[in-house]
């Protein structure tokens, strides 16, 4: 795959950022983009622990998708302070994903605020995503294909991105925002997968308290090198072509999916990976 370093600034104004990564649809990385949050000294997995311990939160891991298997739906469940105390005892690939602070834990607000980039952020929609080592999400898009603003705490998570426009070369699952799940995007089989080759993304490493930023309906794959976790922002996206492509997902697509896992099983879930392939080479 060909992957440029996303590029990087300590700070940027908001005119800055609209001007030359907003409207341009380009990936940034602010490395200190919320110095004035408590959340950067506060946040780290010992005191989501104390704060949020008592709490049952829902877990995931890599495993292929099964039909019986719902939309976002939990593979396990655990409480907090016993799902750090395993992320900091040994690798594991259960992760957190898409935990809502609003809803669970409101008094966390107080440990940050919605930075003014210049676009309009959802304020009920904080969600937290925790992962241990060697843990990583499948290379996917946002439902929505909403602006995100992923803030990292703890640990070390690398980053791939790729815009809409190499979709054609990334083996998508149809009637799902997903790429085929046999692929490894930190270190692809190139032989096995060999259009990867023609796909131009980016790459970058999260370290605490940055930001990355990125723009409507990316293509995203993370991995944790540390146990850590993250945040994002988000804001609707501005192009009506990219909200009319997230309402359908959200209305249309969303649920015949669903109805096909009903309607034909597993074989659904086996039919979509192959048309995967056979449509992308």
């Amino acid at each position: 795959m060909k992957l440029e370093e996303i590029p990087r600034v300590p700070t940027i104004t908001k005119e800055e950022f609209i001007q030359h990564y907003f409207k341009p649809q380009k990936p940034l990385v602010v490395e200190r983009a919320v110095e004035h949050w408590p959340a950067i000294s506060k946040w780290s997995l010992d005191y989501m622990s104390k704060v949020a311990g008592h709490k049952v939160v829902p877990l995931y891991d890599d495993r292929p998708v099964h039909h019986e298997d719902g939309f976002n739906e939990p593979h396990a469940e655990m409480k907090m302070t016993d799902y750090i105390n395993l992320l900091k005892s040994e690798p594991t690939r259960y992760r957190i994903f898409l935990w809502n602070i609003f809803k669970e834990v409101p008094a966390l607000q107080n440990d940050f605020d919605y930075p003014d980039f210049g676009l309009k952020l959802q304020k009920k929609l904080p969600m937290l995503f925790f992962g241990g080592r060697d843990s990583y999400t499948f290379m996917h898009y946002d439902i929505d294909l909403s602006n995100i603003f992923h803030f990292h705490f703890e640990g070390k998570k690398e980053c791939i991105l790729f815009p809409q426009s190499e979709t054609k070369y990334l083996y998508k699952v149809p009637h799902s925002l997903i790429t085929h799940e046999s692929i490894d995007f930190s270190q692809p089989d190139l032989e096995r997968w060999p259009s990867l080759r023609k796909a131009n993304g980016y790459k970058t490493y999260l370290n605490h308290g940055e930001m990355l930023y990125m723009p409507e309906g990316y293509w995203h794959y993370m991995k944790y090198h540390l146990p850590g976790f993250s945040m994002s922002l988000r804001s609707w996206p501005k192009k009506p072509s990219n909200f009319a492509k997230g309402l359908y997902n959200v209305v249309v697509m969303r649920n015949f999916d669903v109805f096909m896992r009903k309607l034909q099983g597993q074989k659904w879930i086996e039919y979509k990976n192959l048309r995967a392939i056979q449509r992308t080479e």
